[in-house]
Order: C-alpha cells, then structure tokens, then sequence
C-alpha cells in the first residue's frame, strides 16, 4: 500500500459484530447516529456459531455492509478455551465467577480489534467501534480501559502516515442493564441477537453469557426477548 495522508471519513465506523446482545446494541446506537456502518464479523472457530448467523440478520437488519473474515484455523490452536476447545465444558453460573475465566479466548479482543482497523484503514472509516462494557472487567483483561488505551497508542503508531481511525468503546462503563435499556430505547432487534457460549439451537439460560443476559433485561426492566432452555435457574453474585 502506497503512503497515503489523505482523511478518514468521520461519518463511516467500522462496527466490530459479533451477534451479541452488546454488538447489536453498538450497531443500533450507530444507526441512530445516521452513521455509514460497515459491520465485521470474525470466525475464529467459537464453539457458539450461531452468533455468526446471528451477526448476519442483525447487519442485513440495518442494511450495513457486512464481513464475515475467516480465522477459523486460529481458534483450532487455541486449546484450553472453553469457546474454542470442545473439551472444555462451557460453565455455568454468575458470570462474574471465577470459573468464567475458561471462557477467556487468548487475546480475542486484540485480534479482533486489529482485524477492524486494517479494515477500517482501507475503508478510510473514521472509527472502529467496540462493545465491550463494564461487566467484562473482572474476568476479560482486553475488555478493560487499559487495553482500549494501548489499542489507541498502537492504532496510531502502526497506521503512521496513514487515514487512522478512531477507536471507540461507548459502553466501556455502562453496565449489561444499561445495554438492555438502551437497545430496548433505540428498537435494536434484540431478539435476532444471541449470546448462549453453549451453542445449541436455544439459549441455554445458565452459562454465564446467559445469565448475565437475562439479568440484564430483568434489571433493566425491559421486556425479554430471549427464549431459554431454563429461566428459572438462580445464581448468587460472587
């Protein structure tokens, strides 16, 4: 690629989906923004696939580019996950427990979040956008303020003389409820979302993902788009 210093256009953002509850939201809160919304998608071989189609009717929704990047082969060397290694039991319970962190994919965000900034340099976007909020903190080291602070410093070290877009984290201090209200507020299609890490055809209602999502819309107090397996089931917050 040739140097080029020309600018990123301000009002097109590179919206990193990945058919949850939190990207759905992000992409909703773009659209009200009357913002061109180029939507990204990795496979990077998760156990939960469905995410990915569900990423495909929440983009054809907003009538957004979509594109799905396929690293399918990366999640095959990342033993250990409970999202990528099929003998490891996706846990169940309050998703701020300990046990969660079997759910932790290796530098997930970091990948994901560059792949959406080489896109969005060739796009010229003026933004990549990020979902992450304050409820990924405690178990998910590249969901926190500091990581989106180094992806700021690297975005701009790595893209010099380059259109460098932006890197935006709006929900960074909101929490899941927050989400679930907002959405709900902004007509998001909550209902084509999924979050289950179990990946079967319903939510399962008890891994963490779901836990926290049927929390989120019960403090929120909105309604629950959500069909689970169990939506009974109680975990105490460790």
């Amino acid at each position: 690629m040739n140097q080029d210093t020309g600018r990123s256009d301000p009002f097109t953002v590179v919206v990193v989906l990945s058919g949850g509850m939190d990207s759905t939201t992000l992409m909703a809160h773009y659209a009200a923004l009357r913002t061109t919304i180029v939507a990204l998608t990795v496979d990077y071989g998760q156990r939960h696939r469905r995410e990915i189609d569900s990423a495909r009717r929440v983009a054809a929704h907003y009538c957004a580019a979509h594109h799905v990047v396929d690293l399918s082969g990366f999640g095959s060397l990342l033993s250990g996950s409970a999202l990528t290694d099929a003998s490891v039991e996706v846990p169940a319970g309050h998703y701020a427990e300990a046990s969660m962190r079997a759910t932790v994919v290796p530098n997930r965000n970091a990948v994901l979040a560059n792949v959406a900034v080489s896109v969005a340099v060739a796009h010229r976007a003026g933004a990549v956008a990020l979902g992450m909020h304050s409820g990924d903190h405690f178990i998910y080291p590249d969901c926190r303020p500091e990581f989106i602070e180094a992806l700021r410093r690297l975005v701009e070290v790595a893209n010099a003389g380059f259109p460098t877009p932006e890197v935006h984290a709006p929900f960074m201090t909101w929490t899941k409820a927050e989400i679930a209200a907002h959405g709900t507020a902004l007509g998001a299609p909550l209902d084509l979302s999924w979050s289950c890490y179990r990946g079967g055809g319903t939510h399962c209602g008890v891994c963490g993902t779901c836990y926290e999502r049927r929390e989120a819309f019960r403090d929120a107090g909105v309604p629950d788009p959500t069909g689970y397996q169990d939506d009974v089931t109680t975990f105490a917050t460790p």
